[in-house]
C-alpha cells in the first residue's frame, strides 16, 4: 500500500490547444505565465507530439498507454473496452484513491455507467462535456448517475471540482485525472467563449505563421481561443496554490499536456484531424517529486509515454502490453535505446498515418477507406513530406519531387517499422506522383461528412 514515500498524481489536460500558446514556445501574448514558471522548475517536454489528434482516440492511449488502433477506440463514439487496463486500474490496486473531473468521451453513454469509466472511484464527469454544458453552465454527474450543476465559469468550475478533491482528509495518496473542454470550440455553437471580458484582451493576437498564411478561422477566433488558454493558466495556478496551502506541492506531480492541437481549418474543414505540427503537437510538462529541475527534455516525445511515466512516478510498474517508454531515464541523460521519431495514426477526416523525426514529417492516406469503419488499411498514398528545417510551420508540400525521393524513401520504411511496432498488419505504401520542381501542392485538404 502506497506510503509517505509515493506522492499525489494530477494530470491537468486540457482539449485542443496548440503547443505554441505556452510563453516558453515563443507566444508573446503572455497567455500561460503560471505553466511557464512551473515547466521552468520542473521538466519541460517542447517535443510532445498526441498519437491520434482527435478527442476519444487521444484520451484513450492516455488511460492505457496503447495505440488507438489496440484499444479498438480509433475515432470518436467508440468506447474504451471494459477488459482495458487504465491508470485507475494500476493505481487502485496500488493502494491510490482515484478520481476522475471533467470530459472523459470514452464511453457509449450519458451519464456514463460505471461500467465504462475505467475504473476511477470518485467520478464527477460528463462523456461529451461539450454536449452537456455550456461555458458558464457547467453540468457533470457524479458517481450515483445524478446531475451536478456546478457554478461559474465552466474551467473554475472544474477547477473549484478538484481543489475540493484533493483537499478531502485521505490516509493514502491520490491520483486525480482532471480534463477540461477548454480551449475547444463549444460546439453548437462553433465558437469559443472565453470568460467575460477576456476575447478583448487580445483583439490584435499574435498569429502564429501557419495560421497567418493559411487564414482558416483564426482571425475570428483566436481572441477567444487565447482567452481561454489565459483562463486554464489561472485555473493552474490556484491548483498549485492550493497544493501549497495543504502542504502537498512538495509530494505532488503534476502532468499539464493536451490532447491535440487546433489548426483553425486551416488543413481541413474543421480544427484537427490532420498530421500538421498545429494538430499533433501539444504543450507538456511534469513537476514535482522526481521531476523539479528536470529542465528541458531535447527528445521526441509520444502521449503514449506518459502513462507509463506517471506509474513509473507513482511506485508502480508499467503493464507490459504498454507501447510507450517512461521519460524517466531522459531525466538522467539517458536516452539510449530512444525512439528518434514519433507515430500518429489519424481517423475521420481520413485514414491516415505520419511518422515525425526531429527534421522531417511524412504522411499518407488511404484514398480506398471508409473513415468511419475502417481503424487501418492495406494500401496508403504519399501525402505529406515537409522539410521542418527549413519549413517548420509546413507550407510547402515537397511529396513527390524527384529531389525529395531519396528522403522519402527512407521515411517510408520508417513508417512502415512503427506501423508494424504498433501491431498493425504490413500495408503497401504507394509513392506521391512525380511533379516538376516548383509546382507548390495545396495544403488544405478537403472532406466532408
Amino acid at each position: 500500500m502506497p506510503g509517505e514515500g509515493h506522492p499525489n498524481l494530477i494530470v491537468f489536460l486540457t482539449d485542443q490547444q496548440r503547443w505554441d500558446t505556452t510563453g516558453l514556445a515563443g507566444n508573446p501574448m503572455g497567455l500561460t505565465p503560471n505553466f511557464d514558471r512551473l515547466a521552468r522548475r520542473g521538466t519541460h517536454l517542447p517535443h510532445a507530439f498526441t498519437a491520434q489528434p482527435v478527442c476519444g482516440p487521444s484520451r484513450s492511449c492516455l488511460q492505457t498507454g496503447l495505440y488507438p488502433t489496440v484499444t479498438g477506440c480509433f475515432r470518436n463514439g467508440l468506447s474504451l473496452p471494459g477488459d482495458a487496463t487504465t491508470l485507475a486500474h494500476r493505481l487502485g490496486d496500488a493502494g491510490y484513491d482515484t478520481g476522475y473531473i471533467g470530459k472523459w468521451h470514452l464511453a457509449g453513454s450519458e451519464p456514463v455507467v460505471e461500467a465504462e469509466r475505467g475504473g476511477y472511484r470518485h467520478w464527477l464527469a460528463a462523456n461529451a462535456l461539450e454536449h452537456t454544458s455550456d461555458a458558464y453552465r457547467c453540468e457533470l454527474y457524479d458517481a450515483d448517475g445524478q446531475c451536478v450543476l456546478l457554478p461559474g465559469y465552466r474551467v473554475d468550475a472544474l477547477a473549484d471540482a478538484a481543489i475540493r478533491f484533493i483537499a478531502e482528509p485521505r490516509e493514502r495518496p491520490f491520483f486525480l485525472f482532471l480534463s477540461f473542454l477548454e480551449p475547444h470550440q463549444q460546439n453548437h455553437r462553433d465558437d469559443y467563449p472565453a470568460p467575460e471580458g477576456y476575447a478583448q484582451r487580445y483583439l490584435s493576437p499574435w498569429t502564429p505563421p501557419d495560421l497567418a498564411a493559411l487564414g482558416g478561422s483564426s482571425r475570428r477566433h483566436l481572441p477567444g481561443y487565447y482567452g481561454m488558454v489565459r483562463r486554464l493558466d489561472e485555473a493552474l495556478g490556484r491548483l498549485q496554490d492550493a497544493l501549497r496551502s495543504l502542504g502537498q506541492e512538495d509530494r505532488t506531480v503534476v502532468l499539464y499536456t493536451s490532447d491535440h492541437g487546433n489548426h483553425f481549418r486551416t488543413r481541413n474543414q474543421e480544427y484537427k484531424r490532420s498530421c500538421h505540427e498545429a494538430s499533433i503537437h501539444v504543450p507538456a510538462a511534469l513537476w514535482g517529486p522526481g521531476f523539479w529541475g528536470g529542465g528541458e527534455i531535447d527528445r521526441l516525445v509520444s502521449l503514449i509515454d506518459l502513462p507509463p511515466t506517471l506509474l513509473e512516478a507513482g511506485g508502480v510498474e508499467a503493464s507490459p502490453e504498454m507501447q510507450g517508454s517512461s521519460i524517466r531515464p531522459l531525466l538522467q541523460g539517458n536516452g539510449d535505446g530512444w525512439q528518434d521519431d514519433v507515430y500518429v495514426q489519424i481517423s475521420e477526416s481520413e485514414v491516415g498515418r505520419a511518422v515525425r523525426t526531429r527534421r522531417w514529417k511524412y504522411g499518407v492516406t488511404a484514398p480506398g477507406a471508409d473513415r468511419h469503419r475502417d481503424a487501418a488499411a492495406s494500401r496508403y498514398v504519399e501525402a505529406h513530406l515537409y522539410d521542418l528545417l527549413a519549413d517548420p510551420y509546413e507550407l510547402d508540400n515537397l511529396t513527390g519531387l524527384e529531389s525529395h525521393a531519396g528522403v522519402a524513401g527512407v521515411l517510408r520504411e520508417r513508417l512502415r517499422r512503427r506501423m508494424l511496432a504498433a501491431g498493425e498488419e504490413a500495408a503497401e505504401i504507394e509513392s506521391a506522383p512525380g511533379r516538376a520542381a516548383g509546382q507548390r501542392r495545396v495544403q488544405r485538404e478537403e472532406w466532408s461528412d
